[in-house]
């Protein structure tokens, strides 16, 4: 008899997880509260990397595709000094695939493919242990019932209070999102100074990142350590405003620098939280979790990598198995929590120095990871 799975949330962790699963010919329901694929925007790009997101694609079968979508020139890199002063020029060979970037809609679409999402339907809760299974409440009132139970749904996880207690903290850094369209033909002074991949200025405390996707559109993020409520007095719909007070902030760097933040189009407050590096739980029968559910870490290019070779090899481990669900999982959950624990120091040591007092101790760990 084949097991009633689920997993809750269609980010890469769960949508990986459900297409591989999928490709064994193992049914999998696919739980998201979004009411539609493209309820709200699908946020950034993702470099996913040779052994870890490109590898889980190889095991839903997706790689080839992904190579035509994903963009190698992407992991270009410069370095300014904050007086505009061109301090680390990074190219990718032709032939480098290592970290190729992807739109995080185009990852979407490609990973959605034949899968059966039911969207609109928001878990509030998740009870192991009753006499079916594991229940899994709904917003909407109802239950179902299934043999395991997957949380990949993010930060703010409705899952993981089934295993943990334990609830994200802020790091003390905050982001603010802003975004630039068009920007070969609205702003080709800028597009220059992005080139193919990404930009990034280092402060005392702070730092502005900008990343180009594909069509002409960038993400750029400032990045400073500020208290949660920090923005009290602001209205972050205020477009004028927010570009007034983040130049205030950066004042008296370059100005072709802070014409990122000039031209933003809209605004959106992404304080940065983290889980314990050491996070674990007691197994429980029937429920695990994936990705920032289990370990939220800072965004330095490893939490949508690991969430995705989690969920592929989760979905291995359970359709390869000799039957042995529960087996299956508490295997898997070892072997995450070591591999996750690890990233999580590094992405916790890799955020202390990118947002520090110390502007050259950014410019050294890119020198590191350079080097590497």
């Amino acid at each position: 008899m084949r097991h009633r799975i689920a997993v809750v949330g269609s980010g890469p962790a769960g949508l990986t997880f459900a297409r591989v699963l999928h490709r064994h010919g193992h049914p999998v329901t696919v739980l998201e509260r979004d009411p539609a694929p493209d309820a709200r925007p699908p946020g950034g790009t993702l470099d996913l990397h040779a052994g870890l997101g490109q590898l889980a694609l190889a095991k839903a079968g997706l790689l080839e595709e992904f190579q035509m979508l994903s963009r190698p020139e992407g992991q270009a890199m410069r370095i300014l000094d904050v007086d505009g002063t061109v301090l680390r020029d990074w190219r990718p060979r032709p032939d480098d695939r290592a970290n190729p970037e992807i739109d995080r809609g185009q990852l979407r679409d490609l990973l959605l493919g034949p899968l059966d999402v039911q969207w609109g339907r928001g878990v509030t809760q998740v009870v192991p242990g009753t006499r079916d299974g594991v229940q899994v409440h709904f917003a909407d009132g109802r239950q179902e019932t299934f043999d395991l139970v997957v949380g990949a749904d993010g930060a703010w996880s409705r899952t993981r209070p089934a295993l943990s207690s334990v609830t994200p903290h802020h790091t003390g850094v905050t982001l603010v999102e802003t975004s630039l369209d068009d920007v070969d033909t609205r702003h080709p002074d800028l597009a220059r100074l992005i080139g193919d991949g990404s930009v990034a200025v280092y402060g005392v405390n702070r730092a502005l990142v900008a990343q180009r996707n594909s069509g002409g559109h960038v993400k750029v993020y400032a990045q400073f350590r500020a208290p949660l409520d920090w923005h009290t007095n602001l209205d972050l719909a205020d477009t004028e405003a927010m570009r007034a007070s983040l130049s205030a902030l950066f004042d008296g760097w370059a100005a072709p620098v802070l014409e990122l933040l000039r031209h933003g189009t809209a605004f959106a407050h992404r304080p940065l939280y983290v889980l314990p590096a050491s996070h674990t739980w007691a197994h429980v029968p029937g429920v695990t979790l994936l990705g920032d559910a289990a370990h939220l870490m800072p965004p330095l290019g490893a939490g949508a990598n690991l969430a995705m070779i989690e969920g592929a090899e989760l979905a291995e481990s359970i359709a390869g198995g000799p039957g042995d669900l529960d087996g299956a999982v508490r295997a898997f959950e070892e072997q995450m929590w070591a591999r996750a624990g690890r990233w999580a120091k590094i992405t916790m040591a890799g955020l202390e120095r990118l947002v520090s007092p110390d502007p050259a101790a950014a410019l050294a760990l890119f020198d590191e990871v350079q080097a590497s």
